[in-house]
């Protein structure tokens, strides 16, 4: 029982990691768009959409790699 357990974190971890990474890419990706680069001009400061997937991303992939090392 605590072995599948064992394993079912890992996995959960994993897939925390993976999400992460991706939230950080669709983030980066958002970044280049037209619009946030507009945005960027006038305000000075990067689009929500694009801060919120990095803070996300970031997240996401800290708490993956704590629950997979535990």
């Amino acid at each position: 029982m605590a072995r599948n357990s064992k394993s079912t974190m890992k996995l959960i971890g994993i897939t925390l990691i993976v999400v992460g990474i991706g939230l950080a890419i669709w983030g980066y990706q958002m970044s280049g768009s037209v619009g946030s680069q507009l945005s960027e001009a006038f305000s000075g400061a990067a689009s929500d959409g694009v801060i919120i997937r990095y803070m996300a991303g970031a997240a996401s992939f800290v708490a993956g790699l704590f629950i997979f090392s535990r």
